[in-house]
């Protein structure tokens, strides 16, 4: 198969996995393992198609995004956090952010070095498979975002950090975190969904500047990362219309099931392999 094929490919993957409770960065460990896409640096292509991912949820949340920019900085001339929603999201959001950008910065070249292995990625994807499984089935939701809380929000943003590992899912980890502190599916995906834009923005913008410091990439590289980028903001745009809607009248058992189901795959694989 071509590289420009694996390419689309590739962003096609990233655009649903990013977004569904199944584990992207989980998905491109596996898709490089085993197809064998070897872009000169494998890091910085999996950045570009987040930074893809990072340009669907800004078109379809843009309006939300707009109003908490502006509450937020409104805040400082006249802070109502207490009775303006958007004042508080826009501060909870921030809070939520922050563990996960100290775990970042502490454990990002871990990560990358000892974590991309699909053996990893297939343990991740059976156990956090069986919690959302659980959180799904047992949990209590009847919360909405605008009940949400401090406490609430830190609950989240500490369970984002733990999607450094490849396989867990950060809308995975996210979503059961939220629906640990009672909120509705969809309402938990939704936060989910704007907590995942300042990490993203943030991975993206670092390992932008590395690639500049290094020695770049020619013109079929930028055509591969091109298309890449395309196609996981046109398949993750769609994928996030679809979810929250889907979330309104159906459960979380499916994405659990085929975690589950493709954890154990993998591992069957490796070991005949």
């Amino acid at each position: 198969m071509s590289n420009i094929f694996l390419a689309v490919l590739a962003g096609f993957i990233q655009g649903i996995s990013e977004f569904l409770p199944i584990s992207s960065s989980g998905h491109l460990v596996i898709f490089h393992d085993f197809l064998n896409f070897n872009f000169p640096d494998n890091l910085a292509f999996d950045v570009v198609l987040h930074l893809g991912t990072l340009l669907a949820l800004l078109i379809f949340f843009w309006a939300d995004v707009w109003r908490y920019v502006v509450s937020f900085f409104s805040s400082f001339r006249h802070w109502n956090v207490k009775n303006n929603i958007d004042q508080k999201m826009a501060w909870l959001l921030l809070m939520a952010t922050i563990p996960a950008v100290v775990v970042g910065y502490l454990f990002d070249n871990a990560a990358e070095t000892y974590l991309r292995s699909s053996a990893l990625v297939a343990i991740m994807l059976i156990v956090f498979g069986i919690i959302l499984y659980v959180a799904d089935r047992f949990l209590l939701q009847v919360k909405s975002l605008n009940q949400i809380t401090v406490v609430n929000s830190l609950v989240i943003g500490f369970a984002q950090a733990i999607a450094l590992i490849p396989g867990v899912s950060r809308s995975g980890i996210t979503i059961i975190a939220g629906l640990s502190q009672k909120f509705k599916r969809q309402d938990a995906a939704r936060f989910s969904f704007l907590l995942s834009m300042p990490i993203i923005f943030g991975a993206g913008a670092k390992k932008i500047i590395d690639l500049m410091q290094g020695q770049g990439a020619n013109n079929s590289e930028f055509l591969i990362l091109t298309l890449g980028f395309i196609s996981s903001a046109l398949t993750g745009y769609f994928c996030i219309k679809f979810f929250l809607s889907y979330l309104q009248n159906h459960s979380l058992k499916i994405f659990a099931y085929y975690r589950i189901i493709i954890g154990i795959v993998i591992l069957i694989f490796l070991y005949f392999r």
